[in-house]
Formats: structure tokens, sequence, C-alpha cells
């Protein structure tokens, strides 16, 4: 009876050993698809080069185009202060 359950444990242990080789082989093949695909592509500073030429000549489509400010006094709130000497603005 003892050695049934040996023999049993045996198989089982030997197809669990057999199955998860299996999925390395598969994964070693997935990866050297991989591998060669990435061979064959360009390299990816004269990819970047090219699709940043496309993307600078083209206005975004989401941003509006304006040639200048569409409300003139929001300007005021950007610049310096003109006379410092007349400020009597104290930060703590």
């Amino acid at each position: 009876m003892q050695s049934e359950q040996m023999e049993s444990k045996d198989k089982r242990g030997k197809h669990r050993i057999l199955a998860e080789l299996k999925r390395l082989d598969q994964q070693i093949g997935f990866l050297q698809e991989e591998l060669e695909l990435l061979d064959k592509l360009e390299k990816a500073s004269s990819a970047c080069k090219e699709m940043l030429s496309k993307v600078e000549t083209r206005p975004d489509p989401l941003l509006p185009a304006t040639n200048g400010p569409a409300n003139p006094s929001w300007d005021r709130w950007f610049e310096g202060l003109n006379d410092t000497a007349g400020c009597r603005c104290w930060i703590w």
C-alpha cells in the first residue's frame, strides 16, 4: 500500500516538473520572438527624431490658437511691479 502511494506521488511530481518545464520553454520561445522583433526595429533615437519633427510642425488640436492674450487686462497680473518705492506691501 505504501509503495503505491509513493508511486502515485512520484508520478504527480514528475508531471508537475514536466508542466513547469513546458511553461518555461514557452516563455523562452516568446522572449526569443520578442528579441528578434527588437533586432529588426530601427534605433529609438531616429524614430524619436522623426516623430518629434512631425509633432512640432502641427499645432495641438486641444489648445486654442491665439496671436496674443485673449484678455489684455490679464497681463497686469503677470507683470512685475513698476515702482517698488511706492509699494507699501509687507510680506512677513
